[in-house]
């Protein structure tokens, strides 16, 4: 019942509190809100990235290294040149993993060439992506079909001219029609189309697949050469359920590496990559992010934490006279304590709640605005979060208000005006 009685008086005066000076109570609060505001929308930005990578990462198998180039993660002490100055991988390589690799379920190569077209009849869609695949290659990156079906691995070999199209590609030519069966033109030069994949989204690792072409490698490679500079390739393999990683990574160096003719000592000029590595990497900015997120909502709670103290003291200042009389009547000073601690603590939430509404709102419009192309996340761990951090700083900055309250003399305070 005691309990009630202070909820029912902290309300009423910080409702009177907040009716008595509206504007004076907003600017107290603004430094909660602010804080509120910069620790959510970081915390939930951090999670909406890591939702949103993470996804991406579907696309590509378990226990899938990739043999190319570049690093994902790239060494301090080693001069960027070098890295450029490594060839990209072939066909030759490609193959000689796939044959002496023992642990692997599966090897593929892939190729990019860029600014390419496509028609159909008198459709026609340019700056496309065209990615050249071998049989193997959807065991280590999923493709999942709205029609048709994946190449034959005496397609590749025949290097026949079959192409399986992005999602956005196929609807822009053909309106969402089966076009399996139909033959569109890249570059001027006829294509079968075997198959459609289904809508991918954006991706935030690499290009999507709804916007890109796929054909045979040994088909791309005839248009485009190997050792020009734009060309980009990557040998994907992936691993038997039932063998070790590791001793599968050691078994791919040591195959490239004999067939690149190192001698030994001499360092590799090729990376072996897995996506684990990203995502450590990944993790590593979004610790960062999250810190910087914490840091700068800290010095505005800061702010709002004594913003808060600032009116508890006016408030306490304001009801001087009938806190003397409260104690005449035999008000303890806990009840006193406890109602000026409790009004504190409601103040702050309802800074903390303004900061959520705006983020709420803020989160609507952008996702609004930006569509698919990345979706922002709000959580209830958030939520709850920022209830518990305006809770908090509500009673941080209460408690010497609420005291200096609790300590007044009942005499002194009935004659104060």
């Amino acid at each position: 019942m005691l309990s009630f009685f202070w909820f029912h008086e902290s309300i009423r005066f910080a409702y009177q509190a907040l009716r008595s000076n509206p504007l004076r109570t907003l600017l107290s609060l603004l430094g909660v809100t602010i804080g509120i505001f910069v620790i959510i929308t970081v915390l939930s930005l951090v999670d909406s990235m890591e939702i949103n990578v993470r996804s991406s990462f579907k696309v590509v198998g378990e226990k899938v290294l990739f043999v190319q180039k570049w690093p994902i993660s790239f060494e301090d002490d080693y001069p960027w040149w070098k890295y450029y100055r490594r060839p990209v991988t072939n066909y030759n390589e490609f193959k000689a993993l796939k044959k002496r690799l023992t642990n692997a379920e599966g090897v593929a190569i892939s190729g990019t060439m860029r600014n390419a077209n496509i028609t159909y009849f008198d459709n026609s869609l340019e700056n496309i992506v065209i990615q050249g695949i071998t049989h193997e290659f959807d065991k280590t990156i999923y493709f999942n079909f709205e029609f048709g079906r994946y190449f034959l691995e005496n397609e590749i070999e025949g290097k026949k001219k079959v192409v399986i199209l992005g999602y956005d590609i196929s609807k822009e030519l053909f309106n969402e029609v089966d076009p399996t069966g139909k033959t569109v033109k890249i570059k001027g030069i006829p294509f079968l189309v075997i198959g459609v994949l289904k809508k991918q989204g954006n991706s935030l690792i690499g290009e999507s697949t709804d916007f890109a072409l796929f054909i045979p490698f040994t088909v791309l490679t005839q248009y485009v050469s190997t050792k020009s500079r734009g060309f980009n390739s990557f040998i994907s393999i992936k691993c038997k359920p039932e063998e070790d990683i590791d001793a599968l990574e050691a078994e791919a160096k040591g195959v490239m590496r004999s067939v690149r003719r190192l001698k030994p000592g001499q360092e590799d000029n090729f990376s072996v990559n897995r996506i684990e590595m990203l995502l450590k990497a990944m993790d590593t900015v979004f610790k960062v992010m999250g810190t910087v997120g914490w840091v700068i909502g800290g010095f505005s709670m800061l702010v709002g934490g004594f913003g808060i103290a600032n009116i508890m003291f006016v408030s306490v200042k304001e009801r001087t006279h009938i806190i003397g009389i409260k104690k005449s009547l035999g008000a303890k000073n806990s009840f006193i304590l406890a109602e000026f601690l409790f009004e504190s603590v409601l103040l702050s939430l309802l800074g903390g709640l303004l900061g959520i509404f705006i983020v709420i709102a803020g989160t609507m419009g952008l996702n609004y605005w930006i569509g698919d192309s990345f979706t922002i996340h709000l959580t209830a761990k958030n939520f709850l979060l920022a209830f518990g951090i305006s809770g908090t700083i509500g009673m941080i900055a209460g408690i010497l208000p609420a005291m200096f309250a609790a300590a007044l003399n009942p005499v002194d305070a009935i004659r104060a005006k």
